[in-house]
């Protein structure tokens, strides 16, 4: 009889360890509960809400597309008049290019067609181009402002201010920003940046000497002596497909831009994982709020704990990716999202 039982534990157990090993078997893809059978694409369509008609789950647009790795991170652009037709011939739905029509009568200029962007731009456009997130150690190689026109305390555009002649003169244009509130992960409290807390933009106005002249272009806060200067980056092409990241993230929200206590849909955070974790442009993460811990006590039985699961609160898309740290738009929500939630691969 022994024999028996253990026989049979150890077949149960090895069964065990087959399951464990064997990799997960992908989930069904659904459609959306009203997907249409065509949509016609339009200025102001975005990637993710034409994925949102067609999909359940937004983020898994790249298998309705049957897209690889390579036409997830270059994919074949999707213009106005374009048709996308729904086949739901095969075992699993997929998205076609159908023929373009004409979106109206009217003289057209002929003009290269635009495409249309991943996430709404007017949401991130300041965050693609202004500097967001600072390691500790480039404050000693930054340039600084030493003095302001006149040794004003107050600056405005087109006044002169003069930086560190470690600034290079050939740079066209600067952004001005001064150390903001460390980025720390709210689990391990590890500083992984310092944000930058942009102040405005300039660029070079005479010939560099002991100092760098150079006139201010535009301005958000006021800018003195004192404050650090960084290139101005070209801001990104929103390009890239959405999609679920191929390995485990596991991440907190750190905080939520505009200083507000909750955030919703539409709104920016930034998040304590970035490229040395594996995220990229165009990854998707579900927020999660931690399951709280309950304790009850019923009659005269012995007190209990209870942790609750996770609930799953919405979901964000990365847009700007740093070493350690990285933004994302947060494009669904259905209850507010604060600091300290985490994120995780969907």
């Amino acid at each position: 009889m022994r024999r028996i039982i253990f026989a049979l534990f150890l077949s149960f157990s090895t069964a065990a360890a087959f399951a464990q090993g064997a990799p997960a078997t992908p989930r069904p893809l659904e459609l959306a509960a009203d997907a249409p059978e065509r949509h016609i694409v339009v200025p102001g369509d975005t990637l993710w809400g034409i994925s949102s008609k067609f999909l359940k789950d937004p983020f898994r647009w790249p298998e309705l597309w049957k897209m690889n790795a390579e036409q997830v991170r270059n994919p074949h652009r999707i213009y106005p008049g374009q048709v996308l037709v729904l086949d739901r011939s095969g075992a699993d739905p997929t998205l076609k290019i159908g023929n373009i029509v004409k979106l109206g009568p009217e003289v057209r200029v002929e003009v290269p067609p635009q495409e249309i962007p991943a996430i709404p731009a007017s949401a991130i456009e300041p965050f693609l181009s202004q500097p967001l997130v600072i390691n500790a150690g480039d404050f000693d190689s930054a340039p600084r402002i030493v003095a302001t026109q006149e040794s004003r305390v107050f600056t405005g555009t087109g006044d002169l201010i003069y930086a560190t002649n470690n600034a290079d003169p050939q740079i066209k244009r600067w952004h001005v920003f001064r150390p903001g509130r460390p980025l720390k992960d709210p689990e391990s409290n590890e500083v992984l940046g310092i944000e930058a807390v942009y102040l405005g933009s300039a660029r070079p106005a005479g010939e560099r000497a002991d100092v760098l002249p150079l006139e201010i272009t535009s301005v958000k806060q006021e800018i003195g002596r004192g404050d650090y200067l960084v290139p101005a980056e070209r801001p990104e092409v929103m390009s890239y497909v959405p999609h679920a990241p191929t390995q485990d993230i596991n991440g907190r929200v750190m905080l939520i831009y505009g200083g507000v206590g909750e955030a919703a849909t539409n709104s920016v955070v930034s998040l304590s994982r970035g490229k040395s974790d594996g995220l990229e442009v165009g990854h998707v993460l579900a927020i999660f709020r931690t399951g709280t811990t309950v304790r009850n006590r019923f009659g005269d039985e012995k007190p209990q704990t209870h942790v609750l699961p996770d609930e799953r609160i919405g979901l964000a898309f990365v847009f700007r990716v740093f070493d350690r740290v990285s933004y994302a738009l947060i494009t669904s929500a259905t209850r507010p999202v604060m600091e300290g939630d985490r994120v995780r691969k969907p």
